[in-house]
């Protein structure tokens, strides 16, 4: 679809994806600003001297939150753009500027860096395109009529986090085109200016003497004397139980004990739900909802526990991208779909591949009854610069994402990406890792890490996560064999050029073993020369259709399942992207082959291992 057929008068170019952005906090008062703005290219960087910031008007038009890459935006243009602007009028609801409440104006995601204008005052900027932000833009609104402009600037550097987008503009191999800009919800939201700021929520399982409960933690925007903090949780309707505590230093603690609780889990997924109230002098002051799940997960003698009992995860490697809007999924009812398609081929989890995927996927996941695996978008260039990027943004994103139950694994790096000196013994990017590593668990403590999944592992990793692209069942039992007869764990990848599994001076320390990426079948388009396929066919197996790929898929599974040190596998993968085509879905989802079928093959390993 190209920019001169799109439909700009079309209900889905007023306001695509409508639905409330951010489901783990949430308040009744809101206002979408997706849909129609004005655009332009900044091809000769001369915006700022031409004044756009300040109420000029853009010559072009898009579909926010829609990257001008894709279709859905209504522009459809795969040309990379460094510099683009955007802008719109919005108008504000003259009870939203009362005295003592503040009105932000929320990002879910804009790629890469960003600079903000309000009625032409800067309001503020941010770097990181997957993380969200805001901004209290009262001061600078009016009731009625206002216009918010944005600078977005999203480089072509290798040192940038940029996940599976191209660093040179072209989609090839495993890298797809980019996504430049506004990427997700826009939204505005009054507040109070004493307002419950975050909720960090973890849960414990009992011990002697004691009930599963659920910690849960309060911030506070701003410092609040007398301020009263009440807890209500629910299940299914039915008060479970109100707890209330008061306020110190802008902050409110408490563990909440649950009666006889329901623990979640893929085959289970039980959510409360949780309310908390903020009263001062007797008035409530703001409200909050959100809920939580009672869960438990453990690296623990070889094996990974949920809620204290072993679980063999069935992953599949999901990289979120749409081929009509890139990382935006088109609608919510997608995001739910995807989530609903891992499950009917059998899978009891998702490695949610180089992307900080939409908040409203994750929901879908905890509320459905997918493990999830959160890992951050790469860069492909190291630099001391580059470092401090990335752990910014890798802890914003741990920080959004921590209280979701799905979530049972943070992977930060995925083979060596922006770390490519790694397995040459380079002590810094060694170092970079372990950071990576201590910084994710001092802010949660409560799951697994990763330190680099595929190979080249340091010795903090707390899962031995390998990459293996053996194409048949034979062969990878051949390749484990010295494993499988007591001798130590294999050290090298597959393939012509093996990497290494371990860093220099790390080594296997009996963490649990997960084969994190295996199959990847790609669809082999007949008669068509090897010669002129995609160089993915050198490293990737092919399959000539459903038929096929059923047998191959069972080949290797069978094999997986008889490696007794094995405690789960990630499958690549479950749609195809572009020309990357091993996905058991199309890239428009439509089914390559029966998932019954696929889901008996999961059945049927579980019977191998028993």
């Amino acid at each position: 679809m190209r920019a001169s057929t799109f439909d700009w008068d079309a209900p889905a170019a007023q306001t695509p994806r409508p639905e409330y952005p951010r489901p783990r906090l949430v308040r009744d008062n809101w206002l979408c600003l997706n849909g129609l703005w004005e655009f332009a290219l900044d091809r000769s960087r001369s915006g700022l001297t031409n004044g756009w910031n300040d109420g000029h008007k853009l010559p072009g038009k898009i579909v926010v939150p829609f990257a001008y890459q894709y279709a859905l935006s209504g522009r459809n243009d795969k040309a990379v753009d460094e510099v683009v602007w955007y802008a719109r009028s919005f108008d504000v609801p003259k009870e939203w500027l009362r005295e003592d409440q503040d009105l932000l104006l929320h990002f879910g995601a804009v790629d890469y860096r960003c600079v903000i204008w309000v009625n032409g005052k800067e309001i503020g900027h941010n770097e990181g395109g997957h993380v969200p932000f805001w901004f209290d833009i009262k001061p600078f609104v009016k009731a009625g009529e206002n216009r918010v402009t944005v600078r977005v600037e999203d480089l072509q550097d290798p040192s940038q986090p940029r996940g599976k987008q191209a660093s040179f503009a072209i989609s090839r191999g495993c890298d797809y085109y980019c996504t430049t800009g506004i990427w997700q919800t826009v939204w505005l939201e009054p507040v109070p200016s004493v307002r419950i700021e975050d909720l960090i929520i973890q849960s414990y399982l009992a011990v002697e003497g004691t009930e599963d409960s659920l910690n849960i933690r309060v911030l506070l925007h701003a410092p609040a004397l007398h301020t009263l903090v009440r807890i209500r949780i629910s299940k299914d309707g039915e008060e479970v139980t109100v707890r209330e505590t008061r306020s110190k230093n802008a902050s409110a603690e408490v563990r909440i004990p649950i009666p006889n609780a329901f623990r979640w889990s893929p085959e289970s997924p039980h959510l409360y739900d949780i309310e908390v109230t903020l009263v001062q002098d007797g008035q409530e002051i703001d409200r909050l909802k959100t809920y939580a799940g009672i869960r438990c997960v453990e690296a623990l003698d070889g094996q990974i526990l949920l809620n204290g009992e072993p679980i063999y995860q069935k992953l599949v490697l999901d990289q979120g991208y749409w081929p009509e809007s890139g990382m935006t999924a088109p609608t919510d009812d997608a995001l739910r779909a995807d989530v609903e398609w891992c499950k009917r081929f059998g899978f009891n989890g998702a490695r949610k591949h180089q992307k900080v995927e939409d908040p409203r996927w994750l929901y879908w996941c905890d509320k459905l009854g997918l493990l999830v695996w959160g890992e951050m978008a790469n860069a492909r260039a190291w630099s001391p610069t580059a470092e401090e990027c990335f752990l910014t943004e890798w802890e914003r994103a741990v920080r959004r994402d921590v209280s979701h139950p799905c979530i049972i694994t943070w992977v930060p790096l995925n083979e060596s990406w922006g770390v490519p000196s790694l397995g040459e013994d380079h002590p810094g990017q060694y170092s970079f890792v372990e950071r990576l590593v201590t910084l994710t668990r001092r802010i949660d403590s409560t799951r697994p890490v990763i330190d680099n999944d595929g190979w080249e592992h340091t010795d903090v990793t707390d899962i031995f996560a390998v990459h293996d692209y053996t194409p048949t069942g034979a062969d990878l039992t051949e390749r484990y064999k010295e494993t499988l007869a007591g001798g130590p764990m294999l050290s090298k990848g597959w393939g012509r050029t093996p990497k290494t599994y371990f860093a220099v001076g790390a080594k296997y320390r009996g963490q649990p073993v997960i084969l994190s990426e295996v199959g990847g079948f790609l669809l082999a388009p007949p008669n068509v020369d090897k010669r002129d396929l995609d160089p993915l066919y050198q490293s990737y197996g092919s399959t000539s259709g459903a038929e096929e790929l059923l047998r191959q898929y069972r080949d290797i599974m069978e094999a997986i399942a008889r490696l007794p040190f094995v405690v789960g596998f990630c499958y690549t993968q479950l749609t195809d992207v572009e020309q990357e085509t091993n996905g058991l879905l199309t890239y428009d989802r439509r089914e390559k082959i029966d998932p019954k079928a696929i889901a008996q093959v999961h059945a049927d390993m579980d019977r191998i291992r028993q």
